[in-house]
């Protein structure tokens, strides 16, 4: 089953959601355009209405879930708006050549070079898990980790230690970025790796917004989305 809302005539374009968030986290996103292009937004297994996770899925195994989803539901060659997690997805699809025009929303997929300071704490997390695994995970995982279920957890690390630039290079589509300068879940500087990767992308910044800068400040954020997917 997929779970899934849609609205709107014409050229269809796909909503594509966070980790931990559902369909209706685009609702700004899903009332504005489906009044000019018809809008479908997906809730990923594992989230919102969707089925659980067969298994530990990699970006990938989404990626292929989606692209099964969409021809089901008679959507082919469509634009994209992704957030975070889903832009990782989209960043897969893109460079199949399975989408038209990509705005990715604080777009995640680049994994950041390792600092001493992080290699000591995964040395200490795995020393400390050998003896008492339950402190372990509440003192040194993150918020977000902590609230998922084991299979969830083994597909998270998959997901967070997939550098994405590869798929990146081989996106020949146009992908506008767009960033809140206060993000720090998937701050500026990973969009201006993305624009050195991808030929035909641009960067829009927008000022005063943290990771979801698309429900912080909906109205720019639709202004300058609509303009580059017309």
């Amino acid at each position: 089953m997929i779970a899934y809302l849609q609205r709107g005539a014409g050229k269809d374009v796909v909503l594509l959601h966070g980790y931990l968030a559902s369909k209706e986290s685009f609702y700004p996103q899903f009332e504005y355009f489906s009044r000019y292009f018809r809008v479908t937004a997906l809730d990923f297994p594992g989230f919102g209405e969707a089925e659980p996770l067969p298994a530990a899925w990699s970006v990938a195994d989404y990626a292929d879930w989606t692209q099964t989803a969409l021809s089901s539901l008679g959507i082919s060659f469509p634009h994209v708006i992704a957030h975070s997690f889903g832009g990782r997805v989209a960043i897969k699809l893109l460079a199949r050549g399975a989408f038209d025009r990509a705005v990715l929303a604080g777009c995640a997929g680049i994994v950041p070079r390792r600092t001493l300071s992080y290699r000591v704490r995964v040395k200490a997390y795995r020393a400390v898990k050998k003896v008492a695994p339950r402190f372990a995970e509440r003192r040194f995982g993150s918020a977000e980790y902590r609230t998922l279920s084991p299979l969830m957890k083994e597909s998270y690390k998959k997901i967070v230690n997939e550098d994405l630039r590869e798929e990146a290079r081989r996106i020949a589509r146009p992908v506008l970025l767009i960033n809140g300068t206060e993000d720090r879940a998937t701050p500026p500087s990973f969009a201006k790796i993305y624009l050195s990767c991808i030929p035909q992308s641009k960067f829009f910044c927008m000022e005063g917004c943290g990771h979801f800068a698309h429900l912080e400040d909906p109205l720019a954020f639709n202004a300058a989305a609509e303009e580059f997917l017309r």
